[in-house]
């Protein structure tokens, strides 16, 4: 029989090892970046536009897919990390992740990049060989920008709107539909209004120690990101609207799309303010899926675009 006091002391160094091993799961958790896996529901724009977005089974691989991408670009985000842990020491916010706090370890960080990165690659390639590739084209991209392209001014921008592009076309390819070069050029904008905002929210905040952060930004200055900003806003606002006049576009679904128009204009000067006046924009995921209106706003975005498509 264990004495009491063994007993207490196998009972405290259990507890120890549940609450360390707890500890670890949720700091891998945080590691993926699960609040930025909204990035990914590009994967349904092929879908919805589409007109497949009520069929259950091309429902079932795109969210196949979106899983799978998710994973993918949880790894990759861990291998960013692991590469900026040093420089995320000196920001006020990315200090706080798990590999630059020191949560994690490196060891322990790459081999679980190396596991998510390895079964969602797998898992891609199973799903569909060309959904498989783009996954891979996307991983090549992003590590090659997390080594050196996010130093090449302006270059770094274009890239992060190039993974937004294959997201989309990824969603269309898993479900064997053709995707509108229309959808890609506004989503090229779109991401790139996003990045641009951002890299502006990071001047600002950040200051003169901005260029230690991330050596790109030494380049930038809030003058020259306002002019690329007022360029890629007309832009962005422009491809969609000539996405809803497109010949093509109204022949499949009619000239309604039009009437979507404002809640895209709305949406992005709604956006505009939030970086302007508020000083937000630094974590587009979190500005767009906290602030009232632009939910609103894309609530009934969505909601016209479905009665367009589907119910009229």
């Amino acid at each position: 029989m264990l004495s009491m006091d063994k007993k207490e002391t196998i009972l405290s160094q259990r507890i120890v090892r549940f609450n360390h091993f707890r500890s670890l799961i949720f700091s891998f958790v945080q590691a993926i970046r699960p609040q930025q896996w909204s990035k990914n529901l590009l994967l349904f724009a092929g879908l919805l536009f589409s007109h497949n977005f009520f069929s259950a089974v091309l429902m079932l691989r795109a969210v196949l897919g979106f899983i799978i991408f998710c994973l993918l670009t949880g790894g990759v985000y861990i291998i960013n990390d692991l590469l900026d842990r040093e420089k995320d020491r000196q920001h006020p916010f990315k200090c706080h992740r798990p590999i630059a706090s020191g949560l994690l370890n490196s060891i322990q960080a790459t081999t679980f990049a190396v596991i998510l990165l390895t079964v969602s690659l797998t898992l891609s390639f199973f799903l569909d060989s060309g959904f498989g590739m783009v996954c891979l084209g996307y991983v090549v991209l992003i590590i090659a920008y997390s080594v050196f392209l996010k130093r090449i001014v302006v270059l770094d921008v274009m890239i992060i709107s190039i993974g937004f592009m294959l997201r989309a076309i990824a969603g269309g390819i898993v479900i064997h539909v053709e995707i509108s070069p229309w959808l890609l050029v506004c989503t090229m904008f779109l991401a790139l209004f996003l990045a641009l905002s951002k890299r502006r929210q990071e001047i600002v905040l950040l200051g003169d120690n901005a260029k230690d952060h991330r050596n790109s930004l030494s380049e930038y200055n809030p003058h020259l990101l306002d002019q690329m900003i007022a360029v890629v806003t007309a832009s962005t606002i422009l491809a969609y609207a000539l996405y809803t006049f497109d010949p093509r576009t109204i022949e499949v679904v009619g000239a309604h799309l039009i009437f979507t128009i404002p809640f895209v204009i709305f949406g992005i000067f709604r956006y505009l303010y939030l970086v302007y006046q508020k000083d937000q924009g630094g974590n587009p995921e979190i500005v767009i899926f906290s602030d009232k209106q632009l939910i609103i706003d894309l609530i009934l975005w969505l909601t016209v675009v479905v009665f367009i498509l589907y119910v009229r």
